[in-house]
Parts: C-alpha cells; structure tokens; sequence
C-alpha cells in the first residue's frame, strides 16, 4: 500500500537512466536480442511503480532515442507517459538506426550532453540519478558530478562475469575487444563503482562474488533490494487448473495425472542439476508412491537441432528416465507460452504438490518466488538468492543439491504433512507480497534513496587504487585430495589469503574428481567455489561464478578420442578393474589398477599399438584414468592460461601425484606438497621452479608462497 508522506520530506524528483535496447511502456520486446531482456523490463516496471508512490514526485526515464525502419516507431517518440507522474523520455545517442549496445560506447559523451541540457531544461534538477549497467553507469558518473546530485547504481550484470562467459562460449580475448569493447565496460564499470553512493542488488552473493573483483568494490555502500514480481500474473489459484491445456498435456505422459506434482522449471543446462534430481526420484519408491514429477525445460521440436550442452543435458534426461523405467511417473512436455509458466505452478499447487530448484549454483532464484506468489511450498538448493528467499518467506526447506536421499527426505516431508503444506504455502504467498512484490521493492529501495537525498546518512570514501589493466595476470592453481583437504588447521589459514588477494590472482582448483563430487567436497569443507574449476583429471573447465563450461575445450579434446575402442583393448587386462559408473565420463574412462599384477607403462603400450592415441594418467597408487590425448590437468592449465590471459611464470602450481605432474613442468611455479605418494613424481626432484615443500597440505602451499615471494613479486628462479 501507498504510505503517507510526512510532511518533512519533499516528494523527489528521481531520474533513472538506461541507455540500450528497445524500450516503451507496452508489449515489451522481450527476448528480440541480447539487449531487449530483463534489464528493461525492470526500469519500466520501476518507473511505473514509484510514479505511484506519494513519496515521488516525478520519475523520468531517460534512454535512446531511435529512428530505424526497421523496430517500432513508437522508440522515435521523445515522450512517452506512463502515468500521471513518469515519464520515458528518448534523447539523441549517436546515430539515430537501432544499434547494439557494444557500439555506443563512442557515442555516450553526446548522449551526457544532451541529458545534461534536458535536464537543466525541466526548472528541478533530480534529487537522484539511478544508472543500469555499465553504459548509463558511465553517463550517470558525469551527470552526478556535474549536477552535484547522488548517483545511485545497478548493474544487473557485471563486465568481469561476462569475459569469463564469453571465454567459456570459446570466443577468443582479440575477438571479445572487438566485438564486445569489454575493456571499456570494465573500466565504466570500476568508475561507476568509485562514483556511485549506492549500488543496488538482488543478493548478498551478487556483492560478494561478484562486485568482489572490482578494485573500487565498497561493500558498505551496496544494498540488497530483491526485484518485484509481477504478482497479476503469479497469483494463487483461483480456479480448478485440471482442465487446462497445461494439465491435458502432461496426462500424455502420466499413468496417476491426478497425484502431487513435484515440479522443476529451468533451462537446460547442467548446472541446474536435473539428472539427479531423476536420479533422487528413481530412488526413492516412496516418492515415486506420493507424487508425479514433471520437468519443464525451455522448448524444443527436435533434440538433435539443438546446441551442444542442452542437446546433451536433454540426452541424459531421456536416458534417466529410460534406465529406471519412470515412464508414466515423470513429464517432460515439449512446449509451452511464457504465459503458461504460471499455470504450471497453479497446477502444481492445486495438486498439492511443490517446486523444486536443485541447481549446483544459483545467483538469485526468481523461479522460486514465481512459485511462492502461487501458493507453491518450495525445496531448493543452499547456494545463493534462495537462502535469502527462503529466509524471509518461511515457505521451503533448503538441501545439499549433491545429496540425493536428502532431496528425496524433504520432498517427502512437504508433500505428505499436509498441516506442513498448507503453512508453507500460507507462508510463501504472504511473504511474495511482504518482501518480492513491486509494492515491497519500491518500499525499501525509498528507504536507500531518502538518506543520500536528505543527506542523514554519511557516505565513507575508502582509499582506493586501480590495477593496472583490467585483469589478474597471476594465478594459483592446486589438485584437492591431499593438497587443500586433509587438514582442517593449514586450510584454515590458506583460505583467508586467498580472500585477500582475491582482486590479484585467479585461483583455480585441479582435481581428478567429476564436478558433482568435487563441489560436494569443496562445500563440505567450507571451500569457495573457484575462479576456474578443472574436474576430470583436466576433461572439464568451469569457470565462475556460475560455473559457466568451456564448451570449446569439450570440442577441443573430442580429437581422436575413441572410448569403446580403448574399453574393448583393456577389458580382459589382469590387474584392471573398472571404476564405478559414476566415476566415467565422456571423456574419461577410469579403472583401479593393482601395480602388483600390471603396470602402467605396459598399459600405455598396448594402447599405442592399438593406435589409440591417449593421455594415460596413474595416480594415488590405484587409480588409473584413460583421456583424450590433448586432455591433462597441464593442458587444461595452459588453455585456461591462453583464455583468461595469465603467463604461466607468475603461476603458482601445487601437486601431490602423478596426475599432477604435467601440470608442475614447464614455466610455471611448482610445488609438490609432501605427502604419501611423492614417489609418483619423483622424476621431478632435479628440475627447476619445482619446489618440494616440507609441509603437508595446504601448508605446504603457503610454504611455496613464501619460499617463492609470490604476493611480492620477488620470484626464484630455481628451488634450493
């Protein structure tokens, strides 16, 4: 509801400023390209919502003017009302045809000036100019300094991230300055960040992880304000959902249409973990007894059409669902409208049912509270945005998205209490409305603009320094068992320097683990998840925040690789045994090995006669894993190496056995942790920059820190 002003505050005047992409008040072009998406959906929402508070005055919406016969006239207008207090107003950018936002980089000091006489025009200058992204951000810094009027910021993605993205999509760094001026995002983005009084948020995580690269990162002056939810369009059910189109559609593929529906809604990506959710279903009789489950994820007409990962994470879905027989149980339909989204909540709730989010990462979350405005009890992974959500709305339980009979336990627990249900529901739909809906965003984000206006809250200005470039030209990479885990005491201390110099240094983590299991060790140590995360004895790279794959080094290794050649060669070998499913990939094929009764240099061998050009890795004493010949932990370094940008002399290596060794030779700075299985890289001991600590652990990784100078740049050449 709208508060009363008091009559000692002024109604402001606030200017939000939002430079790309094709906005207007009505039939928003979501999704038309990369620049029509939720950044201006949200600036309109926003203008529209304040200009209803008593507390506005007037609210602007300042962008780009466009004349191109090609998109809408309704962008040539100057002025467009949205209501009886704001306003968007369109004001020349450059040239006047639609162009993408990486190409008005050269053009924002001309839309500054043009803004600057508009807004000397209006007779009140704006109590606060509020900037999104990195190209208002720039315009917003020299208006707050012209004008004297506090800049407020958001970014809704960050220049940092994206390099890391674009890297990952196999994009090359010549190719991201050309086509992406990422170089001149930063460095908007870091003067933004100096300029700016507040930055706004939609999670504590945002600040940390990402904000948390900037040189000019200011945690005490960012706010946490959650988007609103639209709640016309997510709302309870009103009505009996069973006859609609949505519930016909997937009594095609359930045998019980009428039971509980568990309900997960995502794209298709690995990262939002839905194999193992199928997985957690399939194993789980009980569950599979109480309730369908139904998985939404994009759409699709044919599987084969598609990009490689979804095409593969679809692959993997189908193949579940075959290997344990859930058909009848589990609905995968495949198409749905935007509009629909909503209905399948409300028919998820009228079931009695709940949503689930198992992701392996999740920034924010806004499909959870899409399902707690519809009255849906929810059970999502502790990462992120739904630790808040869940925190503030007392809807849900949280779950380790790794553990499968504890995801099975919770949804269990939900669907069968019903006095559980009905509160978790009650709870959700108020807590939407009290915390998420445009009401509540508006509320609080009046509560961070007032102080800078009415200037009672003072602003701390921190000593701060730019790097020179724009990205870190260190990094530390380390293997895990052995290395980081093992002793609680030396990790204790490793990890506080790595916070430290987290705006130096990439670090990286380098194990023979599949991601699945190597984030459910880093969690259970309490690790934060890494800049760069190589699994698979060096078959995977991930990359943070979001653990975005680097699809090319996928492709890359794909040279020569013949799997069901390599397992029919080795499948009568004496002393070979194969590892657990769950162990094998695509690209790694892993076997326990007894060096009693084979060694590994007969199996490299018999590989090779066979013609089988492959990277054969033995390691820990027992484990022996067979990969693509340009697949190792060293090759995967040096490719991360040539993307992010790092030389490899100032890399800090720490190794504990054989898989680690190509990793430790070459340029870069090694350590070989002492440990039990030292004996596997004992050919190492006469080579130079390879340092052999006397410490175990992650002790001895801060032994060769210190033996090597590495955070004062005083570097040995050669280990004593």
């Amino acid at each position: 509801m709208n508060k009363c002003l008091p009559e000692s505050r002024k109604p402001l005047y606030i200017l939000l400023i939002s430079v790309h992409g094709l906005i207007r008040g009505h039939d928003l072009e979501l999704g038309r390209d990369a620049d029509t998406g939720g950044q201006t959906k949200y600036v309109v929402e926003l203008a529209r919502a304040l200009g209803e508070r008593a507390e506005v005055a007037k609210v602007v919406l300042l962008t780009r003017r466009v004349i191109d016969n090609q998109v809408s006239p309704d962008y040539a207008e100057a002025l467009e009302a949205l209501s009886e207090k704001a306003d968007i107003v369109r004001i020349e950018c450059g040239e006047q045809k639609y162009l993408r936002k990486e190409m008005l980089w050269d053009s924002l000091e001309n839309f500054s000036d043009t803004a600057l006489a508009y807004l000397k025009s209006q007779g009140r200058i704006p109590d606060v100019i509020h900037s999104h992204y990195a190209d208002a951000g720039y315009v917003g810094s020299r208006l707050s300094h012209q004008l004297g009027v506090p800049l407020v910021h958001t970014s809704h993605s960050l220049g940092r991230n994206k390099y890391q993205q674009l890297l990952a999509s196999g994009i090359k760094r010549s190719e991201i300055e050309t086509s992406y001026n990422i170089t001149r995002r930063i460095e908007a983005e870091e003067t933004t960040l100096g300029v700016a009084e507040r930055v706004i948020t939609s999670t504590q995580q945002e600040i940390e992880q990402q904000y948390g690269l900037y040189d000019f990162y200011q945690p005490e002056r960012m706010r946490v304000i959650p988007p609103g939810t639209d709640l016309e369009k997510f709302f309870p059910p009103q009505k009996d959902e069973k006859d609609s189109d949505i519930a016909i559609e997937l009594k095609r593929f359930l045998n019980q249409p009428n039971k509980p529906i568990i309900l997960a809604i995502s794209r298709p990506d690995p990262k939002k973990n839905i194999v193992l959710l199928i997985e957690a279903y399939a194993e789980s009789p009980r569950l599979q007894q109480a309730a369908n489950l139904v998985i939404v994820i994009g759409n699709r007409d044919d599987i084969q059409d598609m990009e490689n990962i979804p095409r593969k994470m679809l692959n993997e879905i189908l193949l579940a669902i075959d290997k344990y027989d859930l058909y009848g149980k589990v609905a995968y339909p495949k198409h749905h409208k935007s509009d629909e989204v909503a209905t399948f909540y409300r028919l998820a709730a009228t079931s009695g049912g709940v949503f689930i989010n198992p992701a392996l990462t999740e920034p924010f979350g806004l499909t959870l509270i899409e399902a707690a405005a519809c009255g849906l009890p929810i059970v999502a992974t502790e990462d992120g945005g739904p630790i808040d959500i869940i925190r503030n709305c007392q809807n849900g339980h949280l779950i380790n998205p790794l553990d499968k009979a504890a995801i099975a336990d919770k949804l269990l627990y939900v669907l069968t209490d019903k006095n559980e249900w009905i509160h978790l529901a009650k709870n959700g739909i108020q807590g939407v409305r009290r915390h998420y809906s445009w009401q509540a965003h508006v509320g609080k984000y009046l509560e961070v603009i007032y102080p800078l206006v009415e200037k009672t809250e003072p602003i701390s200005r921190m000593d701060l320094h730019r790097r020179p470039g724009v990205f870190r030209d260190r990094a530390i990479f380390t293997s895990l068992d052995l290395n980081l885990i093992g002793n609680r005491a030396s990790l204790s201390k490793f990890l506080p320097i790595m916070q430290a110099h987290r705006k130096a240094i990439i670090f990286g983590i380098a194990t023979g683990r599949r991601l699945g299991d190597a984030l459910a060790a880093l969690r259970l140590h309490n690790i934060p998840t890494p800049d760069v995360l190589v699994t698979g004895q060096g078959t995977e790279i991930h990359y943070a925040p979001n653990l975005t794959e680097d699809a090319v080094w996928a492709r890359h290794i794909n040279h020569l690789w013949n799997p069901h050649a390599v397992r029919d060669i080795l499948k009568d070998i004496p002393g070979l045994k194969v590892q657990p499913k769950k162990q094998q990939s695509d690209f790694k094929i892993s076997y326990y090995i007894d060096p009693r009764v084979t060694d590994v240099h007969t199996i490299r061998q018999m590989l090779l006669r066979n013609e089988q050009a492959v990277n054969v890795i033995f390691s820990f004493g027992q484990f022996l894993d067979i990969l693509p010949v340009r697949a190792s932990k060293g090759l995967a370094l040096r490719w991360c190496a040539e993307q992010l940008g790092f030389p490899l002399k100032n890399t800090l290596v720490a190794g504990v056995t054989g898989a680690d060794a190509d990793m430790l030779r070459g340029n870069t700075l090694g350590v070989v942790v002492d440990n039990r299985h030292q004996e596997e890289l004992s050919d190492l001991t006469n080579i130079d920059k390879i340092y052999f600590a006397k410490e175990h652990h992650a002790a001895g990784i801060l032994e060769a820190i210190e033996h090597y100078k590495f955070f004062t740049g005083e570097k040995r050449i050669s280990a004593s």
